[in-house]
């Protein structure tokens, strides 16, 4: 009887955890798909505003976003955070390609170049923007430097961990590091659309032009946390011996960020986003 009792613990058990792996696995598709389009978006948008107006000669267009990001008698500045934007819009429409499995196992060769072009982009765009702090900083002053600064640092270090640990074959812990790198590289991204949400919740509570209230401060340091939370989450929520219970809070941690990422998505590419693009391309 015992026996017998033990038998169906260990097969709800097993149905369980199946259940869990199976939840997690489509919610994790459904974010990544959510992301890579939302980023895709915002990636063709700083190619076509920030690239674009560097084609055009019309450099003066991106103080219209961030005041005094291009200043002509700044060269080094300029070249390095356009160096930046031109990175960060490449890893943006690439990261999703190297999480895909099928490609992984089916196009090793096309992964491998992939990644080593989305290292490159990821390692240029964090040094670009660290150029740019330590020649000129950011309009938030030292908190900003700061802030930013650490997450160039992060950006940097994911990079070489994601190339070094492909190296050695290690290719879980590669996998880990590419997913942290992949969390970082969209920092951009999520930073606009957090500030989108707080000035329509909230009016810009706590927000100055000058970029230096107390939400700015915070928002300098705290932007790419969520995304590191949520992409260690991801990777431990995925290991085979991760709890069940852990796997339906990792899924419902995906399901609202896909809530808010849609939402998000939707508002800026409305009202930001597209008529940027659609300006770039009919221009």
């Amino acid at each position: 009887m015992i026996g017998k009792l033990d038998l169906q613990l260990e097969e709800r058990q097993s149905r369980l955890a199946l259940d869990t792996a199976t939840i997690l696995r489509w919610t994790s598709i459904a974010l990544m798909v959510t992301v890579w389009l939302s980023s895709a978006i915002f990636g063709l948008y700083i190619l076509a505003f920030y690239a674009g107006a560097f084609y055009t000669g019309e450099l003066e267009q991106w103080n219209g976003v961030l005041p005094r990001l291009y200043e002509p008698d700044s060269p080094l500045a300029t070249t390095s955070i356009g160096l930046h934007f031109a990175a960060g819009g490449l890893i943006l429409a690439l990261g999703f390609i190297q999480l895909i499995s099928s490609v992984r196992q089916r196009a090793p060769g096309l992964h491998r170049w992939v990644g080593r072009v989305y290292v490159s982009a990821a390692l240029l765009a964090g040094l670009g923007g660290f150029i740019f702090i330590v020649v000129k900083g950011t309009i938030g002053g030292t908190p900003m430097n700061i802030g930013f600064g650490l997450y160039g640092l992060l950006m940097l270090v994911a990079g070489v961990q994601t190339w070094r640990y492909a190296r050695k074959r290690r290719l879980e812990v590669h996998r880990a590091w590419a997913i942290r790198l992949f969390a970082l590289a969209i920092g951009s991204w999520l930073y606009r659309m957090d500030y989108g949400f707080w000035l329509l919740l909230t009016g810009g509570l706590g927000h100055r032009r000058t970029f230096d209230g107390p939400f700015d401060i915070v928002m300098a340091f705290f932007f790419y946390l969520p995304n590191l939370l949520v992409a260690e989450t991801f990777i431990r929520a995925h290991r085979f011996d991760a709890h069940p219970v852990f796997r339906l809070t990792a899924a419902a941690m995906m399901a609202a960020a896909i809530g808010f990422l849609l939402i998000g998505t939707y508002y800026f590419t409305r009202f930001y986003w597209g008529p940027a693009i659609l300006a770039r391309l009919l221009g």
